[in-house]
């Protein structure tokens, strides 16, 4: 069985226009978002084997927190330049490199990769927009991520902040 979240980054701060888009930080919405988006999963259960995260720092920062609420030292997400600026066949091509030994992956990156990613697992239905701090759920019977495709695969759930926010 693989499990893979694909984690939208939080809200991310644009308090500072100079700083490259890569540099750019969680924002206030973000860094509380972040953690409340790992309780909930936490509570229903879902424990990664890995947090994998784009090298942006609001996808690092966002990774930061989750790892913090499951526990897990940050220093040990692992960071995956081709995460960033993503499209559908590099995210494949970077499940389909992850350790069989994780069967459960959390992957924190950026859209639109991640919603035409998820599109590609929706059966029956389209995601208009994974939003920021927003989890894709996707499983797989496949004993390796090699084997992880989308007729393989299937969007299980989502967790969208705004769904749990009141």
């Amino acid at each position: 069985m693989r499990e893979l979240f694909l984690v939208r980054h939080a809200k991310s701060s644009w308090d500072y226009p100079d700083l490259r888009d890569e540099e750019r930080p969680l924002g206030a919405r973000g860094k509380s978002d972040a953690p409340f988006m790992a309780r909930i999963l936490l509570e229903k259960g879902f424990v990664p084997d890995k947090l994998v995260s784009s090298t942006a720092r609001r996808a690092q920062d966002t990774a930061s927190h989750f790892a913090r609420v499951y526990q897990i030292d940050p220093r040990d997400v692992a960071l995956v330049a081709r995460v960033y600026e993503a499209m559908p066949d590099d995210l494949m091509e970077v499940v389909h490199g992850l350790s069989d030994e994780w069967g459960t992956v959390f992957l924190f990156g950026h859209n639109p990769g991640f919603t035409v990613f998820a599109n590609r697992f929706a059966e029956g239905f389209r995601f208009d927009n994974v939003p920021t701090c927003g989890i894709v759920r996707i499983l797989s019977e496949a004993s390796s991520w090699q084997d992880v495709t989308p007729g393989q695969a299937r969007v299980d759930s989502w967790y969208f902040p705004k769904e749990y926010r009141i």
